[in-house]
């Protein structure tokens, strides 16, 4: 009984799980994370979104501007089932194998943290995400 919790009568309670995720695009982003609010709010129907934010490349030559937004919802699916559920909708949005060697990307899905373990440390340190975690935290998300 994985992640279950034993209800009388029969009854299984599956344990939900808290994720933090930041989607962001350099190409197409004005069609690429609309859609991909759309999928996760489909999949995730408690999600919340911070305020889209614009924001310079970090490690691309190209000076084409990022949109960058953090969400959160919970799941009773695993990490793994998660993980790979985010890069079915990057998939779906044109990403490619080679996009980053382009320096495109049609759409980035990061799983910052799921419950109390922090995947991607340095990423929750950037501004963006700072910001767009007290927008969560106080409530001041967009309703997209």
């Amino acid at each position: 009984m994985n992640n279950c919790i034993l209800h009388y009568p029969f009854l299984f309670i599956h344990e939900m799980h808290k994720c933090l995720i930041c989607i962001g695009s350099n190409y197409r982003r004005q069609e690429n994370l609309p859609m991909a609010r759309r999928m996760l709010q489909g999949l995730f129907p408690d999600i919340r979104f911070a305020c889209e934010r614009e924001t310079k490349p970090l490690f691309f030559k190209s000076p084409a501007l990022f949109s960058n937004q953090v969400a959160s919802f919970y799941s009773d699916k695993n990490m793994d089932e998660v993980k790979l559920t985010l890069k079915k909708i990057e998939r779906d949005a044109g990403r490619m194998p080679g996009d980053k060697e382009q320096e495109r990307v049609c759409l980035d899905i990061d799983l910052l943290s799921f419950d109390d373990h922090v995947l991607k440390p340095e990423d929750l340190k950037r501004d963006y995400v700072l910001e767009g975690l007290g927008e969560l935290e106080n409530d001041l998300c967009n309703h997209y």
